[in-house]
């Protein structure tokens, strides 16, 4: 069991109203290759109630009901521990949801999205705890799915960047993808994100720097948001006494210059929601200028500058982007211990590419086979036991 001690959840949720006990809410799941719709996931349940448990599930369970998952437990476990709605996270939780779980961890109810889990043999996972009423439904995100993610990996191209029209080969490409013979389901089939405001505010601290707060900027693509990126930012939260962290993302189009191939694999809409989600990130810049200059400096009131172990690509002119902060000697490298970065991410994902197109083939087919399993017993008579 790990408890968080600090972030948007931590304290604050253990309590509710004067007087009340605080309503506990549970969610589980995989949460392999965490993206904001998770986090989306994640922050519905926790305005259902006032302290969010996570079960996350091992390795071994889901190569058991789906097929091997793109990270390993550990990693699964600390990406979920991260996100800034969660009070505790519980590893090695069961597949299947119980009414056991449920008591064991004195939770009220469970949170899942409105689509559909099944174990390996078709049966839902919430099935025990929804025949007990015990069970909430909250809107899954549009736009995003594991599914998508891993198709534009596969399909080497820029169709995905927020400047780019969808291409008729990625439009196929993401039809098809995870799209078993005889149609299509409503929840892994790939749609279109789409960025709103409102979306921005929900994830959004809203809070600005207070007195005697440091403040502290970093920059780069955060791309594909993963645990190395977790631990960098793990690491310069613990450089004060009070952080206040402002994430600058790079436009598209800049990633694209420094990166190369079809990066950034999400765009700057989806990584701004990512980096929104941790617990260690107070603000973001949208399209934050590749060069860390006076003018951001001092718009900010930076007191100082990081960057992790990963090269520095020179800017257009050939300058060195952290000129103006190491003249002042604000700039700081930190080493956050970890060696994932996203090119690794994408390698092991083309390693397996042909496990994983299977995975999603199998988890579809078996998906499309329920929902017929429901409408027919949506269609047969009432009283008709035949």
């Amino acid at each position: 069991m790990i408890r968080n001690g600090h972030g948007e959840a931590g304290a604050a949720g253990r309590r509710g109203p004067v007087g009340q006990r605080a309503v506990r809410v549970w969610c589980d799941g995989c949460y392999d290759m965490v993206h904001y719709g998770h986090s989306n996931q994640l922050r519905q349940a926790r305005a259902m109630g006032d302290y969010l448990i996570v079960g996350v599930h091992t390795d071994e369970e889901i190569a058991k009901h789906k097929g091997p998952p793109v990270f390993t437990q550990e990693e699964r476990y600390k990406m979920v521990q991260a996100i800034k709605w969660v009070d505790e996270v519980v590893p090695a939780a069961p597949y299947v949801t119980t009414l056991e779980t449920l008591d064991k961890y004195n939770c009220d109810f469970c949170v899942h999205g409105n689509d559909i889990t099944l174990t390996v043999d078709g049966r839902d996972t919430y099935e025990e705890v929804k025949q007990a009423g015990r069970y909430r439904e909250c809107k899954r995100t549009q736009g995003v799915s594991t599914t998508d993610l891993v198709g534009r990996m596969l399909l080497v191209t820029k169709a995905h960047h927020s400047s780019q029209e969808m291409s008729s080969e990625y439009r196929e490409y993401a039809d098809s993808f995870g799209k078993c013979p005889g149609g299509q389901n409503p929840w892994t089939g790939v749609s279109q994100f789409l960025q709103t405001s409102q979306k921005i505010i929900q994830f959004a601290s809203g809070k600005e720097p207070q007195p005697g707060e440091t403040v502290i900027y970093v920059a780069g693509a955060f791309d594909l948001f993963h645990i190395g990126h977790v631990d960098f930012l793990e690491e310069v939260y613990k450089l004060a006494k009070r952080p206040y962290i402002i994430a600058g993302l790079h436009f598209d189009q800049e990633v694209n210059r420094y990166k190369g191939k079809n990066y950034p694999i999400m765009n700057l809409h989806e990584r701004t929601l990512s980096v929104l989600a941790c617990r260690y990130v107070s603000e973001v810049v949208i399209g934050a200028p590749y060069s860390v200059t006076a003018e951001l400096l001092g718009h900010f009131k930076v007191d100082l500058v990081c960057h992790g172990k990963t090269e520095i690509v020179p800017d257009r002119d050939g300058s060195d982007p952290y000129q103006e902060p190491k003249r002042r000697g604000i700039f700081r490298q930190i080493d956050s211990g970890s060696n994932l970065t996203t090119d690794l991410i994408v390698q092991r994902i083309i390693k397996n590419r042909l496990e994983y197109e299977a995975r999603n083939q199998k988890k579809e087919a078996k998906e499309l086979a329920f929902l017929e399993a429901m409408r027919q017993q949506e269609a047969q008579p009432a009283g008709d036991t035949a």
